[in-house]
Formats: structure tokens, sequence, C-alpha cells
């Protein structure tokens, strides 16, 4: 089982699958979104149980993302016509169990870091 919760406790969620991949994204949203990168796990959305009020940002024609109206947590993201959900890593309860497998949208990421952990990398 997999729990995690935004940083006031106000929504929280659960899951029982097993997510179908883990990544880091480096897209120019997520980086303005999140102040950085943004670490996030998949389930299928049938599989995802969300508690409390989430508020859905339509942040473009190809997805939206879901936040606590209350502390602003970033928890969700999904893809327009996916079936799959994406959750933020970083609100998992630990210990997660999870393990990053790659990074996304490295074509975008800022000059600020440098990406050294070996995990394959992306441009989109």
């Amino acid at each position: 089982m997999i729990t995690g919760s935004c940083l006031c406790g106000q929504v929280t969620y659960e899951t029982e699958a097993s997510p179908t991949s883990a990544s880091m994204c480096h897209c120019a949203q997520c980086s303005k979104q999140s102040g950085g990168v943004w670490a996030s796990a998949q389930v299928h959305e049938d599989a995802l149980t969300i508690n409390g009020t989430v508020t859905w940002f339509q942040a473009s024609v190809h997805a939206k993302r879901g936040f606590c109206p209350i502390c602003g947590s970033f928890l969700f993201w999904h893809g327009a016509g996916e079936d799959q959900i994406s959750f933020s890593l970083g609100s998992v309860t630990k210990p997660t169990g999870l393990q990053l497998e790659k990074h996304i949208f490295v074509n975008e990421k800022s000059d600020y870091y440098e990406i050294a952990d070996g995990l394959p990398q992306h441009p989109k």
C-alpha cells in the first residue's frame, strides 16, 4: 500500500497498485510549479483513491495538475486522455519502497544543476 498527503494533510491518497514508472521531470512547467524537478510515479487512474478536495489546473491542452487548495502542495499530474495518473513522490509516506527509473524532459532542464545519477535521460 502506498499512501501520501499534502503538507497540511487535507488531501490524502492511497493505492495498492504497483506504479508503472517513477521518474523525475525537468520540464519548464514542473520547474515553475515545484521550484525544481518534480519526482512522480504513475498508477492506473482507477487504482488511486483521493480523499479531500483537489483543485485541478489545466496547465496546457496536454495535461492538468492537481494541488491542495489550502497549502498549495502540487500532488497530481494527469495527461489528457490518459488512464494513468502521476502522484508526487515527495508526498508519499516513507518508506516509499519506490525507485526512480528515469529522467524526462531533460532538454528543458535548468542550468543550475547536473544530472549525475546514471539513470536514463530522455529529451521528452
